[in-house]
């Protein structure tokens, strides 16, 4: 369920980007929601492809940017495969990876809280 929520919060900041950023254009919020939907599978088949290669170049030192370099070029190659979202340059496309991290971080820090506090187990310490 998670991954839905994921996947509708991702396709909104899409489309807040496309409004704020003039470089980026998104037809509806099902053409987000589509390229919401392909960042995720290309990040599956083949982020992870890159950010070895990646990582094996730089030494593994940089692996944060590595990994937002590899998520703006998953986004630069949804760009090239959907025909209602466009891009123009490198830069917005890196802007909407540190926006969906930065998302993705906070719903996943926002689960594991409610994981913790759902499976809180008070401690009762006896004394003598």
């Amino acid at each position: 369920m998670s991954w839905i929520i994921e996947l509708l919060v991702n396709a909104g900041i899409i489309l807040l980007l496309a409004y704020l950023l003039p470089q980026i254009t998104v037809k509806s919020f099902w053409t987000a929601l589509w390229v919401a939907l392909l960042v995720a599978i290309l990040n599956v088949l083949v982020g992870w492809l890159l950010s070895v290669i990646l990582n094996v170049v730089t030494l593994g030192l940089i692996t944060s940017i590595v990994q937002l370099i590899v998520s703006a070029v998953v986004i630069k190659l949804a760009d090239k495969l959907v025909r209602n979202f466009e891009i123009k340059g490198f830069w917005p496309a890196l802007v909407i990876a540190i926006a969906l991290a930065a998302a993705n971080y906070l719903i996943d820090g926002s689960d594991n809280d409610r994981e913790d506090i759902s499976g809180f187990t008070p401690k009762v310490e006896l004394t003598a």
